[in-house]
């Protein structure tokens, strides 16, 4: 099976950063599209970023120019850098993994994260 953890979650004043890193392990050939979404109390999850296996990233328009997605595709890691944060951002931060499982096969698999808690005080 694949695992996708997630780490780097936490309490921060508005204004303030957090980077956030995800994972994956497993069964794994190789990663391709990665992503972050989160979810705020009473609200549905949301696309915050993607990245793909050549590192061409998309962003949502609330986060664009604050947050930055990366990858380490050797480490099966995605990390989103979160900067000038506010209490909208305050939601649990999920992350999303692509991944192909077999050499053979080019078949691809959606994984998540448990989810990790961020929080933005004003």
């Amino acid at each position: 099976q694949v695992q996708l953890v997630e780490s780097g979650g936490g309490l921060v004043q508005a204004g303030g950063s957090l980077r956030l890193s995800c994972a994956a392990s497993g069964s794994i050939f190789s990663t391709n599209a990665m992503a972050w979404y989160r979810q705020a109390p009473g609200k549905q999850r949301e696309l915050v970023a993607t990245i793909t296996s050549s590192d061409s990233a998309n962003y949502a328009d609330s986060v664009k120019g604050r947050f930055t997605i990366s990858r380490d595709n050797a480490k099966n890691t995605v990390y989103l850098q979160m900067n000038s944060l506010k209490p909208e951002d305050t939601a649990v931060y999920y992350c999303n993994a692509d991944v192909r499982r077999r050499a053979w096969s080019t078949a691809s698999y959606s994984y998540w994260g448990q989810g990790t808690q961020v929080t933005v005080s004003s």
